[in-house]
């Protein structure tokens, strides 16, 4: 593999769309776009997603909780294939990217753009490093849930306009849900090596079968959720996701795999269930984003 290939492959380009999804959502629930700040706010969210990513590479590499026996791609750290400095700097040169962004959406909109900002780099940090790990709290979902759904989608559309619209929130939902079912799908995947090693994420707290069913509810909460907020804006117009926000239910055949494939893969096998949710994601997001678009 060349020196760029590994690098690429430390980024983990095949969960990026976690971080793209939202801001496309974000950004059509606002209703308008400023073309700059749609850039810088998907650069922000790239950068700190690959600066996670080499972040926990780094933090698990150096701790030995990434081993040989570990079944998705090998990591940079642990492999050899990057020394731990080197894994280290790329994630804090990718932070600095995102704080540069952000600051120049604050600049433009809010300074309280700032500590939010902070805060997400601190949690980005925390998840695999410091005394107490969250991810090993089993507080992983939670997190991905609060800031690749909640706030990525609600501040993408504040930098647009300014101000959060009612569907953004209600959109941040199904979008945040997706995200921790992609993190849901790989952490079943590696529950034997990292109850081994003493790393206790939820998946290893709720075992095999219930992290089965915790995935499950994730997507059917995604699909369920839009559901949820079309109803409530027919009663109340305004107040949740507009009728168009339906269209996003088209993506339901992309569900069907992953969800089939959730009830007895196991090992390697869980792999296509991870790129299977990433896909779902994508499209869920897209035509979430094209219905939001269409009512604005």
């Amino acid at each position: 593999m060349s020196r760029l290939g590994v690098w690429v492959q430390g980024a983990r380009p095949r969960t990026l769309g976690a971080s793209v999804t939202p801001v496309i959502v974000g950004t059509a629930a606002a209703g308008s776009v400023i073309a700059w700040r749609f850039a810088a706010a998907l650069l922000v969210g790239l950068a700190l997603q690959v600066g996670v990513n080499l972040a926990n590479d780094y933090q698990d590499g150096v701790r030995g909780v990434d081993t040989s026996k570990r079944l998705g791609p090998p990591r940079l750290t642990a492999s050899g294939m990057a020394s731990p400095r080197s894994v280290l700097l790329a994630s804090l040169g990718c932070v600095f990217v995102a704080g540069v962004a952000g600051l120049a959406l604050a600049a433009a909109t809010t300074w309280w753009l700032v500590p939010i900002g902070a805060l997400a780099m601190l949690a980005l940090w925390l998840y695999s490093g410091g005394p107490r790990p969250y991810a090993e709290l089993g507080l992983g979902e939670v997190m991905v849930f609060a800031f690749f759904g909640v706030m990525a989608t609600a501040g993408s559309a504040y930098v647009q306009v300014e101000r959060v619209p009612t569907a953004a929130w209600w959109a941040s939902v199904p979008v945040g849900l997706l995200a921790v079912a992609i993190l849901v799908a790989n952490n079943l995947r590696d529950i034997p090596t990292d109850a081994a090693t003493g790393k206790r994420t939820l998946a290893v707290r709720l075992g095999d079968r219930g992290t089965r069913a915790l995935y499950r509810a994730c997507v059917v909460g995604a699909f369920g959720s839009v559901l949820a907020g079309a109803i409530v804006d027919l009663a109340d117009e305004g107040s949740g996701l507009p009728s168009w926000s339906l269209l996003s239910l088209a993506a339901l055949p992309f569900a069907v795999r992953p969800l089939h494939a959730i009830g007895e893969a196991g090992g390697r096998a869980l792999v296509p269930v991870l790129v299977g949710t990433v896909r779902l994601q994508g499209a869920f997001g897209m035509l979430l984003a094209l219905g939001l678009w269409i009512e604005r």
